[in-house]
């Protein structure tokens, strides 16, 4: 699948005891602490490694969450546990380099965490499309775990985000703009799969044109969120406006084949004449993304089939209406491209809904009440000025890295989807 993805980085912690006092020896108190560290550690260990299979990583991650809730919650009710504060978290942001953000608070673990447990879906996605030949199975694996992806976003964006009692860190990825522009960009590639796969089938030209069009306002809109960041989100602020462009060009040149079906010549030069115009400034800013520094590895959309083939299929297609207009239609060109198409009829993309696993049976009244609360004010801004000046940076998540695709694909789209 010679679809591109622009990723950015894990992001990095520091690894957490669970010494949480406590006032009696509960047997299951005691094993919560210890499952806690496990579980966490093990997590920790899975999430650099993208060719792990989605259910090692969701049976760690579930697990953690079901003994991390009674931090959260009093077992069996939704008001606030009393140990929420009892532990200190550090986690790096990753559009923000090495210096990690640290707060009394185990909604803020919660969040943090979760984010990157989605960034890892979107690696496990890269890495499926970064294959030479790809299996519909795979496809759907692709697509499938974009579209979780986008729903453990949401989950973070509604669940977790709202909750937080501290104020967050401008462009870090609990800034409801990054989160955001996560989630966006995510059901946008969730239906790049659509689209390739459409055109693979020979779908009708006006569908792949409001498919493709919807995919450009994705983009656009995640684009759009986190634009106004600057220079800290420039690099993957030009990686959504080229995706944009890209579709917008497939948006234009199956608009024109459209149209042409319609004897309607003279729009089908003019969107052809367009979808060129919007290949065109998609080359230019390749050169501007190239150039961009940020966290993310380089990647070089001009040399993915996807990207490649799509100008001569506009030119051929684009000869062919001019010919036909010279010799049948005589038809005038129109100054305005024609209007895209606003909503497809089917095939449209919408994150996953995940929920939260449920609580650990460990987590009884006994056991609840065996802890003790923290003992130091988790609002006091000395507590995390200490530790942030014992701990320092971070370094960086040691990543398996993810491969591009070489093969030049023998579909017409430039993707492999069998």
């Amino acid at each position: 699948m010679a679809i591109w993805f622009h990723r950015n980085v894990l992001k990095a912690t520091t690894h957490v005891n669970f010494d949480i006092v406590m006032v009696s020896g509960d047997p299951n108190a005691i094993k919560i602490c210890s499952d806690l560290k496990a579980c966490r550690r093990r997590l920790l260990e899975l999430l650099p490694d993208p060719n792990h299979t989605p259910d090692m990583i969701d049976s760690v991650f579930n697990m953690y969450f079901s003994l991390l809730h009674g931090l959260l919650y009093v077992p069996g009710e939704e008001t606030p546990s009393k140990l929420r504060y009892s532990l200190l978290f550090k986690w790096t942001h990753s559009l923000l380099g090495s210096t990690p953000q640290i707060q009394q608070d185990c909604m803020f673990e919660a969040a943090n965490i979760t984010c990157n447990v989605a960034i890892w879906f979107m690696k496990h996605a890269a890495l499926i499309a970064s294959k030479d030949d790809i299996t519909m199975d795979e496809a759907k694996d692709v697509h499938t775990s974009l579209r979780k992806a986008a729903g453990i976003f949401k989950l973070v964006l509604d669940e977790f985000s709202p909750k937080l009692t501290e104020r967050q860190k401008e462009a870090g990825d609990l800034d409801a703009r990054v989160t955001d522009a996560y989630m966006k960009q995510c059901t946008a590639e969730a239906q790049e799969v659509t689209v390739a796969r459409a055109i693979e089938l020979n779908h009708n030209p006006g569908l792949i044109s409001a498919l493709a069009n919807e995919t450009n306002k994705l983009f656009l809109d995640a684009a759009r969120v986190i634009e106004p960041l600057g220079a800290v989100s420039s690099q993957w602020t030009k990686y959504l406006q080229l995706k944009a462009l890209v579709y917008q060009a497939y948006a234009y040149c199956y608009c024109g084949e459209n149209v042409l079906t319609q004897d309607k010549c003279g729009e089908a030069i003019r969107a052809l004449q367009e979808s060129q115009a919007c290949y065109n400034k998609a080359m230019e800013l390749c050169k501007e993304y190239a150039k961009t520094k940020g966290p993310a590895r380089k990647i070089h959309p001009e040399n993915h089939s996807f990207f490649k083939r799509l100008a001569p299929k506009v030119k051929i297609t684009l000869d062919k209406c001019e010919r036909e207009n010279g010799f049948i239609y005589h038809q005038k060109v129109p100054a305005d491209p024609p209007e895209l198409e606003l909503k497809a009829t089917y095939g449209l993309v919408s994150p996953n809904d995940i929920s939260l696993s449920n609580i650990s049976p460990l987590w009884t009244p006994v056991s609840y009440a065996a802890f003790s609360g923290p003992k130091v004010n988790p609002k006091d801004p000395a507590n995390s000025n200490a530790a942030a000046k014992v701990e320092g940076d971070l370094p960086p998540v040691p990543e398996v890295k993810i491969p591009e695709s070489s093969k030049e694909p023998k579909t017409s789209s430039g993707c492999v989807l069998q």
